[in-house]
C-alpha cells in the first residue's frame, strides 16, 4: 500500500512538473516568438502614457494576443512603461519581450541627424526623421501647428529659420518637443550677441538676414560670390528698388524644376513674387546654410544693382551697375540658353 502511494505521489509529481515545464515552455516561447505587426511603427511614449494606452495601440498594430503578452510581462515585473518618454520603433521581428525590454529599459542609442538643400517643411520633416524614430508628420504637423511655433518664439513661416543645415547627434527615441528645444537651443547658440549686433548694424533682424541669405542661396551655390550677391540685394533694398530674383518667383510657383523664368511667371500673384512687391518676401524660400546666413551678415559694398548668370554656365554671375550694362548681360546669356534648347 505504502508503495502504491509513493508511486502515485511521484506519477502525481510528474505530471505537474510536466504540465509547469509545459507551460513555462509554452510562454518562453511565445514571448519570444516574433509578433504578428503588418509593418514597422512608431510608437510614442510621454509621462502620461498609461499600459493600458500601450496595450490599445499593441492590438491595434499588432493583435490581442501579442498585446496581452508584452502587457503581462509589465505586470509580472512591475515596471512603468513610462519611464523613457520618447518615439520607440516596433518592427515585425520583435518579440513581445524584446518590446518589453526596449520599453522598459530605453534606448540611449544616438544616430546623426543630417539636413541640408531645404526648401520646403515636408523636406524639412522628412530629412530630419529618416533616421529618428520620430515619424515624419509628427514633426510637420508640430512646425505647422501656429501654438506649438509661439513657444519657442515663432510663428509657422519664421520656424524654419530655427533649423540651422548641419549634423547633429541626437538620440534615436527624441520627442517631437526634445527635438525643437534642441534645435532652438542651437539657433540661439548660432545668433550670439556678435551676429545679432551685426544685424542690428545693417537695420536688419536675424529673420530678415535669414531670409535674405535663403535667396543669395538659391542664386548662387558659390560661396565666394555669396557676399556680393548679398551686397547687390542689400543695394536694391536701399534703393528702394524691387528685388527681382528669379529664385523668389520659382518659389511662387512651387515649380522647383522650372529651369528658365518667363514673362508669364513674372505676373504670379504672390508676395513672394519680387517682380511684383518690394523689399523682402515674407519668408525664406529655402532654408540657408550656416555659410550663407554668414555672408550675408558680411556683405560685400558695391555699386551693383544688376545680376545674371554667366553665359559659360560656370555657377558664376556677371554683375553690373547699369542697366544698359546688365542688358548685354543678359542678352548673352538668353542666346546660349536658347543655343542650348533650354525652355
Amino acid at each position: 500500500m505504502k508503495k502504491k502511494i509513493i508511486k502515485f505521489t511521484l506519477i502525481v509529481l510528474s505530471v505537474i512538473i510536466i504540465l509547469f515545464g509545459g507551460t513555462i515552455w509554452y510562454i518562453y516561447k511565445t514571448v519570444n516568438t516574433p509578433n504578428n505587426c503588418k509593418n514597422t511603427f512608431s510608437l510614442y511614449i510621454d509621462n502620461n502614457t498609461s499600459r493600458e494606452d500601450i496595450k490599445l495601440i499593441l492590438e491595434k498594430e499588432c493583435d490581442n494576443d501579442f498585446a496581452y503578452w508584452v502587457d503581462k510581462i509589465f505586470d509580472i515585473r512591475d515596471r512603468k512603461v513610462n519611464r523613457y518618454p520618447g518615439f520607440y520603433k516596433i518592427t515585425p521581428d520583435m518579440s513581445a519581450w524584446e518590446v518589453y525590454n526596449l520599453l522598459a529599459l530605453g534606448d540611449n542609442s544616438t544616430t546623426t541627424v543630417t539636413f541640408n538643400n531645404i526648401r520646403t517643411k515636408r523636406e524639412l520633416a522628412n530629412a530630419i526623421c529618416k533616421n529618428l524614430n520620430m515619424p515624419a508628420d509628427s514633426l510637420y504637423n508640430a512646425i505647422c501647428n501656429n501654438d506649438i511655433c509661439k513657444n519657442y518664439g515663432f510663428d509657422t513661416v519664421s520656424i524654419v529659420t530655427m533649423f540651422l543645415p548641419d549634423s547633429y547627434n541626437i538620440f534615436k527615441t527624441t520627442s517631437v518637443k526634445s527635438f525643437l528645444e534642441r534645435m532652438k537651443k542651437e539657433y540661439h547658440s548660432f545668433w550670439n550677441e556678435a551676429r545679432l549686433n551685426k544685424a542690428k548694424a545693417n537695420n536688419m533682424t536675424s529673420f530678415e538676414i535669414t531670409i535674405l541669405a535663403s535667396i543669395v542661396e538659391e542664386e548662387t551655390k558659390k560661396s565666394d560670390e555669396m557676399d556680393i550677391v548679398a551686397g547687390l540685394y542689400i543695394n536694391r533694398l536701399n534703393k528702394g528698388m524691387l528685388l527681382q530674383s528669379d529664385p523668389t518667383v520659382k518659389f511662387a510657383t512651387g515649380d522647383f524644376g522650372l529651369k528658365r523664368i518667363l514673362n508669364k511667371h513674372l505676373e504670379i500673384e504672390s508676395p513672394y513674387n519680387t517682380y511684383k512687391y518690394k523689399g523682402l518676401p515674407p519668408g525664406p524660400i529655402r532654408i540657408p546654410s550656416k555659410v550663407a546666413i554668414e555672408k550675408s551678415l558680411n556683405y560685400q559694398k558695391s555699386n551693383y544693382i544688376y545680376m545674371c548668370a554667366k553665359e559659360d554656365f560656370s555657377g558664376y554671375h556677371n554683375f553690373a551697375t547699369s542697366l544698359r550694362e546688365h542688358n548685354i548681360n543678359a542678352a548673352k546669356y538668353r542666346r546660349e540658353l536658347n543655343r542650348r534648347k533650354i525652355k
